[in-house]
């Protein structure tokens, strides 16, 4: 009786083994299906490496006739290029438009994301004799690339990820890579918006990465951007970050919230008026020739810009243009 219950007992551990194995097999296959059926779809599983050098090699003309340049990114490229076309406007440059395409938050994954699936999630904003017009606030990254044949797309990372070198790769090669591909104009050349560090007042977990150290983030900024500029061979930096800090060791720093609205988002006054400055400074003046000295726009907004303090702001930006990667006391 004894080896009869232990044999029936055997028995049905072995055969209760034996469907876990067939059921453990049966899932492997299905995961294996999944992963085959949704590779395209997820730009995680796309091959690691791709050579964009050929893309990257590409040099803008001094003294074109036009200019058009789409900056990719969220609310810190709409913080970057909003008072840009005023500064155009008062230096009478009247042959560049721009384009604004941005969500909120997104990363340079979820923007490759939303470009694979054709998500027409993004505000795009161009540029009409020196005054930005909304095109649609429902927007894919594809319909802004074919709305006019850019001669520079300036991409960045989200600020939470900015400083943080693996965030950046596989998905910005991919990303170049995709929008190269598919544009019918093969003359784009691609820049990069480096952001600014955080406020020291910032409380959010977006810092905790940094410890909660506006230095330490700004270094880690620097540390990145070098790094993506090696691995891809961008060479037009725009060094929104490093002027920021610059004006952060002027008299017209306000702690704790640092030039910032929120902790992250810059000031609407001086804070804009900069990082469009460094815009204009990096990307216009080498090329047409202009003098940021000598434009007279000033900013109105609270803290505002100046006859009296606009030098210190172009200072600050004329100083991170010479110096990308280094903060001058």
């Amino acid at each position: 009786m004894k080896h009869h219950i232990i044999n029936t007992l055997s028995g049905s551990i072995f055969r209760s083994l034996q469907a876990s194995i067939q059921w453990s097999f049966f899932a492997l296959i299905v995961s294996f299906l999944f992963i085959a059926c949704t590779k395209e779809d997820d730009p995680a599983m796309y091959e690691e490496s791709i050579d964009i050098s050929d893309i990257t090699s590409r040099e803008l003309p001094k003294n074109p006739s036009e200019l058009k340049i789409l900056a990719i990114g969220n609310s810190f490229t709409e913080d970057a290029v909003t008072m840009l076309p005023y500064l155009l406007d008062s230096s009478h440059i009247y042959n560049i438009q721009l384009g604004m395409l941005t969500l909120g938050g997104s990363s340079l994954e979820e923007h490759l994301t939303n470009y694979q699936r054709k998500a027409p999630v993004y505000d795009f904003n161009v540029t009409k004799e020196n005054r930005w017009k909304r095109i649609s606030a429902n927007y894919t990254i594809d319909d802004a690339i074919h709305f006019e044949d850019w001669d520079l797309i300036i991409l960045q990372q989200v600020s939470r990820l900015s400083g943080q070198v693996q965030s950046y790769q596989p998905y910005l090669n991919q990303l170049i890579k995709k929008i190269d591909d598919n544009s019918t104009y093969k003359n784009t050349v691609f820049g990069w918006h480096m952001t600014w560090a955080y406020a020291r007042s910032y409380t959010s977990n977006d810092f905790k990465y940094y410890g909660y150290n506006q230095l330490n983030m700004y270094a880690k900024i620097v540390n990145a951007v070098q790094a993506m500029q090696s691995e891809t061979g961008i060479k037009i930096i725009i060094p929104s970050g490093t002027a920021i800090q610059n004006l952060r060791n002027t008299s017209l720093n306000d702690p704790p919230m640092d030039l910032t609205r929120d902790g992250s988002h810059i000031s609407l006054g001086i804070g804009r008026y900069t990082l469009s400055c460094t815009w204009f400074q990096a990307l216009i003046a080498p090329l047409l020739g202009s003098d940021l000295s000598r434009n007279k726009y000033r900013v109105l907004f609270d803290m505002q810009v100046t006859d009296d303090n606009y030098n210190i702001c172009q200072q600050a930006v004329l100083q991170a243009c010479r110096n990308k990667f280094e903060v001058s006391q």
